[in-house]
Order: structure tokens, then sequence, then C-alpha cells
């Protein structure tokens, strides 16, 4: 995905000039508009700069020649040229070189800032035509749609009509394959056939209604069976008469209207914002500056599109001084770090999403869903209940988004539970079971199964109805994998214990499960305080909830998941009450058992759910985010048969009363099975094999292999294929040593760097808020922005599932370089041979079997 910014300049007006079909009059209407502003009255001097980014056919009989011909002082440039007089996708076959989607944009968005910083250091202004070649959806060099290629730039498009036969549908249909993309359409324009077809007043009064401007231009002289040099005395004295006329100069102010309008809006768009706009997560005491609101104009891929402030147009002048920036770019591209707060999937602006949701939109709009169905819906439900690969879900209830999921989840639990236990829930303060530091949402019950923090202590109505456990995590340290206990717990849940790879993590068998002293231990603690809290205090609880692996808002804290495997296994076999427990195997057993995998499930963590990772079949799952790929609010509570017939009574009052106005909507429905079977192609794509492969524990350590160490394509079965993650190893074990950088996690797509604090970490900790504001505004020597999220000293970085190789390596550049920058140390390479020799120190030990020393796991 190519990485440039939006082209919208102070100084230059660049515009795309695109075709409902070819032949319909793009370069005869582009070179018309040059030579209307070259010659302009007023008090701006206009400069024309035309550019072909791709053309076919004979060099001489190129559009550029002609532009130039026809437009005293125009600049022209075509960016490649291939012989053959077809389709650039068939005509590059035969090139020697055939440019890449990001290539062609880099080129082109390159001119055209050439021009800007002329026009600037010239003091007036600039007008860039991009023509493209064929129409709208003509395929590039590459077979990719222009439309597609160009549209990381989204320049103001002019759009021109095809005053043909059939040319009102397929000018229509242009039309709406470029705001199905995201493009504005700055007007249409259609020559006047004089009355054969009419088009040009047709497609007027059609595109007037939908407001976009339309307007109607002279009909080009006719040519056949003139000479050349007929053919330029004709075209010299219809461009010398109609780039004057009244039909241009209107054109040209809708365009310059356009471009002011656009500068104004994004001027005082944060302005409006302060003053209207609510934020979540905000304390607005803190937001004093306008500047310190981000105006996103767009997003495209992995980037948004974000206006520039003084602080980052500093970070772009080499004398530190904004205002010596001389092309006064207005957005420039910030990687979106946050994933746009863990719901990016496959990109922003993903037009195979688009034309999904505009397919469902068409088709129904919004239909209400109670004792009806829809085929989006169905399939849906019958494709995740098929992914999860678990015997036990067997239903599947829609809401809107993750809280209101996890609402669902836990009155079904709660229902499940009183029922079988004859409790009376409405009477009796029934409580759920979970891991401290987790977060189920903002709503009030999903608030209640979290205890007390940050997020939901100052909450009125907020009560805290459980328990949660406390228990040993997973990060790395220093090159290695450590599974370590809180403070103060080391005797409950064991010493510190170090692995190579997180793969043995994972692996249960080597660690002892059903054998070994942690899992005693674990058994130990966790029943021990089950009998504290039943027997001892008489407290009920009627669900186990937790999120699987790794806790998102608390931190980004990864679990150990033989702590989670423990749990899940000690509460299934635990009495929580004396009636006999089923014995259908389906059924659950101590308390219903649910996951909360809004953040990590649909691959975010790798699988398509991470309890395949623990080997765990809950009785209930929630799941949100990733689910439409980034680009609706949709969430599914999955639940068992066992569940779903606790709410079975010949009275309604006992049913699930619980919906939404936007239950199961279509479009989103439709665009997440979409998105599914996007994801079920990445799969298999090779990008993710190189992925996996980096994280083999067979494939050597990093990307370049340990000296004398032999390369090889030879692949683990079993738990070596079951961890990785898009983030390098080489990074995290850079990451791991670095003197700042308490502890590194990576999995799946997500990358989470825990800071040192001397004040302590939590939410409440700003240790990590600087290297954040540092990649944002500092442009690294990568001439990455990247914009993250911060959670108290944790800093965490998450790519969409379909972020290229290529980013994520600019990203992780800029991140060791900021890293070094704002902490002020030394790098974490020379770190890093300073603890040589206590790694061999901890080696020797974990030969011995010290007491109360890090054991290593072979």
């Amino acid at each position: 995905m190519s990485r440039v910014p939006s082209g919208l300049w102070q100084n230059l007006i660049a515009l795309q000039v695109y075709g409902a079909n070819t032949n319909v009059g793009k370069t005869v209407f582009s070179t018309l508009l040059g030579a209307h502003f070259v010659k302009r009255a007023g008090k701006r001097r206009w400069s024309l700069h035309y550019i072909k980014p791709v053309s076919t056919g004979p060099a001489t009989d190129a559009d550029d020649a002609y532009v130039k011909r026809h437009v005293k002082g125009a600049a022209v440039t075509t960016l490649f040229q291939f012989k053959d007089p077809v389709s650039p996708h068939i005509a590059a076959r035969d090139a020697e070189f055939i440019p890449t989607d990001d290539h062609l944009v880099r080129r082109l968005h390159a001119k055209i800032k050439v021009n800007a910083n002329q026009f600037a250091w010239e003091k007036h202004m600039g007008l860039t035509i991009v023509e493209t070649a064929g129409g709208v959806l003509s395929p590039g060099p590459s077979g990719v749609p222009q439309a597609d290629i160009f549209r990381p730039l989204r320049l103001p498009v002019i759009l021109v009509g095809d005053h043909r036969l059939g040319g009102i549908a397929s000018t229509i249909s242009a039309a709406e394959s470029l705001l199905l993309r995201g493009y504005d359409i700055a007007a249409v324009v259609c020559f006047d056939d004089q009355g054969q077809y009419h088009n040009a007043e047709y497609l007027k009064e059609y595109f007037e209604r939908k407001n976009i401007r339309a307007v109607t231009l002279s009909w080009i002289p006719e040519l056949e069976g003139c000479t050349e040099e007929e053919e330029r005395k004709a075209m010299k004295r219809y461009y010398e008469k109609h780039s004057e006329s009244y039909e241009i100069n209107e054109l040209s102010r809708i365009v310059i209207k356009q471009h002011e309008d656009r500068l104004y809006t994004m001027d005082k768009l944060a302005a409006r914002t302060r003053k209207v706009i609510w934020h979540p997560f905000t304390q607005h005491k803190h937001t004093t500056n306008t500047d310190d609101i981000l105006v996103f104009d767009s997003a495209y891929g992995d980037y948004f599109q974000t206006k520039h402030t003084p602080a980052s147009l500093t970070g772009l002048s080499k004398s530190g001084r904004p205002k010596d920036v001389t092309d006064k770019p207005i957005f420039y591209p910030a990687f979106d770090g946050s994933a746009s707060w863990w719901t990016q999937g496959l990109g922003h602006g993903n037009p195979t999403l688009s034309l999904a949701a505009a397919y469902a939109a068409g088709r129904y709009g919004h239909v209400m869903f109670a004792g009806a169905t829809h085929e989006p819906a169905v399939t849906l439900a019958e494709t995740l209940l098929q992914g999860m690969k678990n015997p036990r879900l067997a239903k599947c209830f829609y809401t809107d988004d993750g809280s209101t999921a996890a609402e669902v989840g836990i009155k079904m639990a709660l229902r499940a539970t009183c029922k079988r236990y004859e409790w009376d829930g409405s009477t009796e303060n029934i409580g759920i079971l979970g891991l401290k530091g987790s977060y189920h949402g903002d709503t009030i019950g999903a608030m209640d199964a979290s205890e007390p923090n940050i997020f939901n202590e100052k909450t009125d109505w907020y009560r805290g109805r459980g328990y949660w456990f406390d228990f040993p995590t997973v990060k790395m340290k220093m090159g290695e994998w450590v599974v370590e206990s809180p403070p103060g717990m080391t005797e409950q849940l064991g010493g510190q214990e170090l692995f190579p790879h997180l793969d043995d993590v994972f692996d249960f068998e080597a660690r002892g499960a059903g054998t070994g002293r942690r899992w005693w231990l674990y058994e130990k603690y966790i029943r021990s305080k089950l009998d504290d809290l039943v027997k001892r205090q008489g407290l009920k609880f009627g669900a186990l909830v937790m999120e699987p692996i790794l806790l998102g808002a608390g931190g980004m804290i990864f679990v150990d998941p033989l702590f989670q495997r423990k749990l899940v296994e000690v509460v299934r076999s635990y009495s929580f009450s004396p009636v006999d427990p089923p014995t259908d195997p389906l059924h659950w057993t101590g308390l219903p058992i649910l996951f909360d995998e809004v953040f990590t499930g649909l691959h975010r963590l790798g699988p398509f759910t991470p309890s395949s990772l623990l080997d765990i079949h809950p009785d209930i799952s929630i799941h949100a985010k990733l689910l439409t790929g980034g680009l609706l609010p949709l969430s599914v509570t999955l639940a068992s048969k066992s569940i779903f017939r606790a709410f079975l009574s010949p009275s309604k009052a006992d049913a699930l009363l619980h919906g939404h106005s936007y239950t199961a909507h279509p479009i989103g429905c439709h665009v997440a099975n979409t998105s599914l079977r996007e994801m079920e192609t990445l799969k298999r794509s090779y990008a993710w094999k190189d992925f996996r492969r980096g994280w083999d524990p067979e494939a050597g350590r990093s990307e370049g292999q340990g000296e004398g160490q032999a390369w090889s394509m030879k692949r683990r079965q079993g738990p070596s294929n079951k961890t990785w993650s898009m983030w390098r190893r080489s990074l995290v074990e850079w990451l791991s040593y670095h003197p700042a950088v308490d502890h590194v996690v990576a999995l799946g797509s997500v990358l989470a760097i825990s800071l040192r604090d001397s004040e302590g970490s939590g939410y409440s900790s700003n240790a990590a808020a600087g290297l954040r504001d540092a990649l944002l505004t500092d442009r690294s020597k990568t001439a990455v922005n990247v914009h993250a999220r911060v959670l108290g000293n944790v800093i965490y970085f998450m790519a969409s599932l379909t972020t290229s190789p290529k980013d994520l390596n600019a990203v992780s550049e800029a991140l060791k370089q900021k890293l070094d920058l704002v902490s002020g140390v030394e790098t974490a390479v020379s770190r890093k041979e300073e603890y040589e020799e206590e790694f061999e120190q901890f080696r020797w030990m974990a030969d011995e079997e010290v007491e109360d020393e890090p054991v290593r796991t072979p």
C-alpha cells in the first residue's frame, strides 16, 4: 500500500481526470482546462503541469506532446510510456520494467510535490492535471483498476462523460465506482453532441440532483478527413475560443471554490470539534489546544490522511521551524498503529468491503430481525459456528458491539446457572469469576464483570459483582519468554520460568499439564480460593468470564495459557451446588465458561479463535471488532444448546428479552461474510506463511540466521506451528533488551511494549506518552509517521491482517529510532552484549535447577 500524502496543498490544485470510457475526450478537456488557467485573468498567476501517469502507443502520439503544443508554457510529463496501443496491463507485458502500483503512485506524488514546491517559491498558484488512461476501472500496468491504484492520493476528480450511445449508463456507472472508493467528484463534464443523443443534457440534470456539479462543453470540431496541419489549426481555434467560454469559466470557479472550501474545512474542523464533540476516553480538561485534536481527511489501507499541525511540520523542517516547510502539505500519512481501536482487519477504504456494503444496502437497507430472517445473517451464523470448531456452540445471537455482546453472554450464563441450581438471581447476589485486569465493555452489566479499576471506579452504578483471580503472566525479557507470578505470589503460583520460544509456552504436555509442579500449584491455588469464596463465605457465582490469552484494555497482559487451562478445568469440575452435573459431555458443568474474544478473536492473535491455542471449548463466546473487517459495528454471542435450553419455557417472560433496533443488520452481516472469506484467503497467502516461518523455532533465531546455522525450509509439525507474529522476531528481541523497556509481548498482529516507569505502571501512567507523540509528529529516517495508542506505561501496535512486511518494517525502524531518542539511552544492541555473560550463568543455573531461580525450559 502506497504511503503518500493525500493531494492537497495551499498553492496547488491537483486534479485527476477520469473518463467514463476511452475516447470520450479526456485529453481535449485537459487541454481546454489547462489553456484556460494559464491565461486566466485575475490577481493570481497560474502555471500548468500536465501529467500522464501511464500512456500506451507510439511516443509520437503521446498526449503530453499534444497538450504542450496547444497550451503555451505548459509543463508536461509522462511517467510510463508503453509502445503498444492497448490496455496498460497488456502493453506492459513486453516491457523491460513493469512498475508496481506503489512505485507508480510514489512517482506521481513526487512529481506533484515538486510542482507544489516550485509554485510556493515562485509565489503563484499551480494547476496539475493528472489524466488517466481509458475508463475509471481500466487496469493499470499491474492489472489493478486505476481507481484503486491512485486511491491513496485521493485527488479531486473531474469525470469526462461519454457523449455516445450508451454513454449515459457508462458515465453514471463510472461516477458510482468513484464514489464507492471515496473519491470526491469536483464536476462531471460532457461534450455537447449537438442534439444527437442529448447525453450532456440528461447527465447535467441527473448529477445536479446528486449534488454533483455538471458542465456541458462545446462540441469538438469534426476532424475526419483533415490533414495533420488542418487538424492543428482547427483545434487551435477551438482552444482559443472555448478556453474563455462561460462554461469553462464556470468550471474553473467550481474547481477553485471546492479547493478553497476544502482548505477552510480542514482548517476549522478541529475548532468545530472542540465546540460540539464529547470524545470517548478523553479528559477534556487537558485538551486546551485545538492542535491536540487529530483531523483525519480520509484513510486508506493502513494509513490515515492526517492534517498537519505545527508539531508535525516541525518534524518535516530541517531548521525545526514549521514556516520553513515551503510546499506546505496539508496532510501526512500516519500508520494506523492501533488498528483504529482494534477494529481494522482488511484495511481502510477496502473496495471489496465497500462494494459488499453497497450491495446489501441496495438489496435490503435495514430489515427487522425478530421472528424473521435473511440470508446474510444465517450464513454468517453458520460460518462462525463452523469456524470455531467447538462442538458445544450451536446458537448465534446478534448484537451491536462488544459490550452489548458481553451483556447478552452474561445474561445467558446467569440464567442457565440460576435455573440449574435453583437460585433466584433477582434477590440473590450472583457474581462472576474472572481475571484481574479484565475489561468487557462500558455498559453497566459488562462493567460489573470486572474488578474495580480506572475504567469503572467513577461510574455511579458500578458494583463489581464477582471475584477476580491473580495469575502468572507471559512476557519477553532479554530475548527470552518468561512466565512469572505476581509479586509476592511465587510460593502460591511458582517461580520464574524461562522459554526459548513462544511455542514452548503453549506446549502444555511438555510443561507438565496433569502432572507438573506448576499445574499442581495452579490447581491448589484456584481450589483454595473457590473453597474460601463458596464454602466459607457462601458466595454464589454464575459464570467464568475471561479474555483468552491477552487482556486488552487491562494493558495487553499476556496470561499464562497453562493457568487459563487449569482455571477452566477446575471451574468445570468444582461443585458450586449440590445439584448433580449433567452427563452429556457437551453440557456445561460447574459454571458456564464465557470467552470474551471481542479483541483476541478472528485472527487478531493468529488463529480464527484463540481458544484453539488453549485447546478449550467455551460454552459461550462473544465476537466483534474484526467481524466486519473494520467497517461496521456488529457483534455476536455464540452459545451452546444447554445454555439455549435454559430459556425455553411456555412463558414468553422466560425468553431472552434482549434486542436492538439494528439487530443482525443485513449490511453488517453481508460485509462480515465477505470479510471472513477474505481472511480465509489470507490464511493461505505467502505473506502469512512468511510471518509464520519467521517465528518457527526451527528456522533459526530472527530473520538473520545465527552464525554457523544452516537455513532450513523444514517445518516442525504440532506445537511449533501454533504461535507466530506479524512483527519480526528480531524486532521483538531487540525491544526486549532495551534499557527503557520492562518487557514486550508479540502475538499475531499485536505488539505491546511495557516501558519502565519509576512512578509505577497502570493506565494512569504517562511513561509511554512521549514515545507515542514522537512517533506521530517526528518524521523518522524511514519517513513514516505512526499513530499509536497507549495504556498507561504500555504502548501497543496492531497491524491489520493485510499489512505488508514492507510497511511493518518501516514502522519497526521508526519505533526503534524514536525509542532510542525519547529514552535517551544507549542502543539495545550494546545492552544485549552486556548481558551475554549473565545469560550463560542462567543456563548453568538451569542445569543445576537452583531453587527460586529462573528455570529454563529446553
